[in-house]
């Protein structure tokens, strides 16, 4: 139900994502839900948040295996990379449900908008232990991992509003160098 609910949030947001859905979604009884969550929709929503912040901290790893030569650019033009063949093969009908949680309810639900808080933390402790094992130094890590998640957060704003993956290739190329740089190495762009 939780995995339900991170797609239907990061497809419809979480003001338009019923729990009526979200069961029907998992294939589950309506009524355990009351019995999983019974802080109602909040709790279920916190929980597919921090789900989907451990998620993409999961990911980090599997990206950094998968390069044939690693490099901040390289990492960043993979995590880019996940998103565009979404797009370019599903459309662009999805983002990231943390994003979406932050918008809906960063405001009037403190409880999700320190789960959206934590959930960009927990991806952003292993993105800034990556990019320092590539050579970023330890206390430009942390920051260069934020301006990664905050630019690819962006880019897929602009990619679902354009229905094109062109910012998504955009901000891969571009910042790219910059991200190679910080940890020595020449600054060529990547392709996305």
């Amino acid at each position: 139900m939780v995995f339900s609910a991170a797609q239907l949030i990061r497809r419809d947001g979480v003001n338009a994502t019923g729990m009526r859905e979200v069961a029907a979604h998992a294939g589950a009884p309506r009524g355990s839900l009351q019995h999983y969550f019974p802080g109602g929709k909040e709790q279920l929503v916190n929980e597919a948040v921090t789900w989907a912040g451990r998620y993409a901290a999961g990911r980090i790893d599997r990206f950094l295996a998968a390069l044939p030569e690693p490099s901040p650019s390289a990492l960043f033009t993979a995590m880019i990379g996940q998103w565009t063949r979404e797009y370019d093969t599903d459309g662009y009908g999805s983002g990231c449900p943390v994003a979406a949680a932050t918008v809906d309810c960063a405001e009037s639900a403190e409880s999700t908008r320190k789960a959206a808080a934590d959930a960009f933390a927990t991806w952003n402790a292993p993105l800034a232990a990556a990019l320092a094992g590539l050579g970023v130094p330890d206390a430009q890590a942390p920051a260069l991992a934020t301006l990664m998640i905050s630019t690819l957060e962006g880019a897929l704003l602009i990619a679902r509003a354009e229905q094109s993956s062109a910012p998504l290739h955009t901000v891969a190329r571009e910042l790219g160098p910059l991200l190679d740089s910080c940890a020595g190495l020449p600054g060529t762009p990547a392709e996305g």
